[in-house]
This record gives C-alpha cells, structure tokens and sequence, in this order.
C-alpha cells in the first residue's frame, strides 16, 4: 500500500494541474474571443458549461489529497485541549467518523449518479449526460474515505507540517 501511495499522490496531483490549466486556458480564450467581437464568440458557448464542470471535479478530486497533507479546515488548539482533557484518542475518532461519513457520501453518490444516468438527461451545451455531474463527488469522497481510513490505520500522517511564519 505504501508504495501505491505515492503514485495515487502523483495522479492527483496531475489531475489538478491539468484540470485548473485546462479551465484557465478555455476562460483565456472565451475572453479574446468575446472581447474582440469575433463571429466564434456564438460558438464558444460550450466553454462556460465545460468550465463549470471541470471546477466541479477539481474541487472533489482535491478533497481527499487535501486532507492528506492537513490542509482541511480544523481547530487544532480545541481538538487538542479535548483529547488532553478527556484522554480520548479523538484523532482516531475523527478518522473514524470520516471515514464512515465519507462512504455513506460515496453510497448516496452512487445512487444518484445511476438515477440519473438512468433518466438519460444532457447537459445543454456539451451534450453530455448529466450522471457524469455525480461521478465527482463519489469519486472525491471515495478518495477522502481511503485517506481517513490510512489515517486511521496510521499509515499516514494527517498533521499539517508546521511551518515558521514568515514575517
């Protein structure tokens, strides 16, 4: 698993990159094409629906990547004066708790994307099916769930790396 954990890294990381480049250059053009009046402009009206949709998928396919190098949104001095207080392993019980929240996300996701695959509905512009809407975030939640529960096996370590401020 741990040599799996690298590539899995890598692929994300790619995936990001390629997607917020992709989305950066199609708005880059929709622009130059609208600001300069040309006859294209009419054409391009896929990119705002394409774009949409890439944002969707960069935001869930970040998810699990961000919780992995502690980018999530915690209160760490809270978290910490509890499982200080109480001597409960709450890191663990956070894990846990993701992890099972995450899953039932994937489930509900899984559901739905069949549901809507299944009622044959398109996007206007693209023509695509709209069940590719509810691939991302069970897909991103998928990859959430896995991180939690490395976490919670501890082969990973969540904590964010502490970094000196700079001045």
């Amino acid at each position: 698993m741990r040599n799996a954990l690298p590539i899995l890294r890598t692929v994300e990381r790619s995936a990001l990159v390629l997607i917020f480049l992709t989305m950066v250059g199609l708005y880059f053009v929709n622009v130059v094409v609208r600001a300069t009046g040309s006859p294209l402009a009419t054409s391009l009206g896929w990119i705002e629906e394409a774009v949409r949709l890439m944002n969707l998928y960069l935001v869930f396919l970040a998810i699990g990547y961000a919780l992995e190098i502690g980018r999530h949104v915690a209160v760490d001095t809270w978290r910490e004066r509890i499982a200080a207080a109480t001597r409960l392993p709450v890191r663990r019980i956070i894990d846990a708790v993701g992890f099972l929240f995450a899953l039932y996300v994937v489930w509900l996701s899984w559901k739905m994307t069949l549901f809507v695959f299944g009622s044959g509905q398109r996007s206007p512009t693209l023509g695509l099916q709209m069940g590719w809407i509810y691939v991302a975030p069970m897909v991103g939640f998928g990859l959430l769930a896995l991180r939690y529960l490395l976490s919670l096996l501890g082969l990973i370590d969540r904590t964010p790396s502490r970094e000196p401020d700079e001045a």
